[in-house]
């Protein structure tokens, strides 16, 4: 995907995620957040999208910790929000190309790196902000009719599923009561041509992009590229997806890798 794709997906899941946030209650539960309430989430996102506007704009060759704002009120939120993300927006469109900066995954360049993050971040804490509401979704790929917009919605999803399972999964280090019993997983997106990963549950923990299985997985994941992304993030169950093989291994992965 384009930067420029990156970019107008970040725009849009601000919006929406600042929208869900002034519509709940501040001290309202995120389901899919244990533990965090929409004002920390809101607090969060806040901050980390300031944190990379600012990593952008300055061009910073070291990274600083996210700061959040101390006694910021609640009806305060929205606003802040919608300012921070549209300074990160405005960072990105007019960063160079070859902007060179701080990053924590290998990308084709700094600002590939920070659009891709960034969309990302904001597309699945903008589910979280709207999951804490009990309504359904935004509109996602398959709800719209737009064949274009379809198409790109999914390419993005399936772009998320790489970014986990290629680039923070290996971070991570070997998954726990894998090292000594290792398994392979094959993740396959039904709706995006190509999009097929084999995963390695052990030591080292890795992770590519295939153009032909593993000969005989341990355990296969199969579902659209939204399903994936969702339920590997963990904010869908893992009986939203086709589950073959031993089972026992995605639940036993599942517990252990918390990205």
């Amino acid at each position: 995907m384009k930067n420029r794709e990156f970019i107008d997906i970040l725009s849009r899941e601000g919006r929406l995620f600042a929208d869900a946030v002034e519509q709940a209650d501040p001290s309202a539960p995120v389901p899919t957040c244990p533990d965090w309430t929409v004002r920390d989430l809101a607090l969060h996102l806040g901050a980390v999208h300031r944190w990379a506007a600012d990593m952008v704009r300055e061009a910073r060759a070291e990274p600083v910790p996210p700061s959040r704002p101390a006694g910021l009120a609640d009806e305060a939120l929205g606003p802040w929000l919608r300012e921070g993300h549209g300074l990160l927006v405005e960072a990105l469109e007019s960063a160079p190309d070859d902007l060179t900066c701080w990053t924590f995954m290998p990308a084709p360049s700094s600002l590939a790196f920070w659009t891709r993050r960034q969309a990302h971040e904001t597309a699945v804490h903008r589910v979280d902000a709207e999951s804490a509401l009990g309504a359904p979704l935004s509109p996602g790929s398959s709800s719209t009719t737009e064949l274009a917009v379809q198409e790109l919605a999914a390419e993005f999803a399936a772009d998320g599923v790489d970014e986990l399972l290629c680039g923070f999964y290996p971070r991570r280090g070997t998954p726990d009561g894998f090292a000594g019993d290792p398994r392979t997983v094959l993740v396959r997106a039904t709706d995006v041509d190509g999009a097929v990963w084999a995963v390695f549950l052990g030591d080292p923990a890795r992770a590519e992009r295939v153009t032909e299985p593993p000969p005989a997985p341990d355990c296969v994941y199969e579902g659209t590229a939204e399903d994936l992304y969702l339920t590997l993030w963990n904010r869908r169950p893992l009986s939203d997806l086709g589950i073959t093989g031993e089972v026992s291994v995605a639940h036993r992965w599942r517990e252990v890798f918390r990205p």
